[in-house]
């Protein structure tokens, strides 16, 4: 079994190595002087001297090209004489002459007739009041109608407004239907107002007119 020794060995100096050493660095220094360049002293041989040369000046710019004017057609020119109509001139001119009349300056009136003298009509008069047609009360007791047979057994109630018409005589001629709550009370009012009623009739004035009165009559069971 081979072991290997656990310190080194201390190196011996060699003079040897140390002197070719230096004389090698000697070398490369001495090569570095040989070979950079020579500096010489004082002004150099030559002198460089410059000088601006001026530059031609560009050539002016050329002008464009005339386009060759286009020939204008030759159009036939048309030249139109009118005739002057010839002005006639008379040989003798007849003037006309016109006389006016001055009217003579108005002078006073003479006499004093103005004329026949209008009256204004006059105005008529207001119509006269009238007044209405009343009752009779001579036939006071004929103006209550005939109850209906029908409403009577319905034990029913009535009302009846109608408008009549007087005539100067006093008499109903013509008798219109306003409100009625049946028929049977209105046939019972109607047949009783031509047959059996009277007025006084109305008058406008003195004089008897015909005029129209309105009536309400009442229909009433009593026990």
């Amino acid at each position: 079994m081979m072991y290997a020794d656990r310190y080194p060995q201390p190196t011996r100096f060699n003079p040897g190595g140390l002197t070719a050493a230096v004389a090698i660095n000697a070398a490369l220094v001495a090569a570095l002087m040989f070979a950079g360049p020579k500096i010489l002293p004082g002004s150099p041989e030559h002198t460089l001297i410059t000088e601006n040369i001026p530059l031609d000046p560009p050539p002016p710019p050329t002008p464009p090209e005339a386009k060759p004017a286009e020939p204008t057609p030759n159009r036939p020119t048309e030249t139109i004489f009118a005739p002057i109509p010839p002005i006639p001139v008379p040989s003798h001119v007849d003037v006309a002459t016109t006389t006016t009349v001055t009217p003579p300056i108005a002078g006073p009136m003479l006499g004093t007739d103005t004329g026949p003298v209008v009256e204004a009509s006059p105005a008529p008069p207001p119509p006269l009041p009238l007044v209405g047609p009343s009752v009779d009360p001579r036939y006071a007791d004929d103006f209550q109608p005939i109850y209906p047979p029908s409403e009577r057994r319905a034990n029913r109630d009535g009302r009846v407004t109608v408008r009549v018409l007087v005539g100067t005589d006093g008499r109903v001629k013509q008798i219109e239907r306003v409100t009625a709550t049946s028929d049977a009370f209105w046939q019972a009012t109607q047949e009783r107002a031509l047959k059996a009623w009277r007025f006084r009739a109305a008058t406008r004035g003195s004089v008897p007119v015909e005029a129209w009165r309105t009536m309400t009559l009442t229909f009433r069971m009593e026990d």
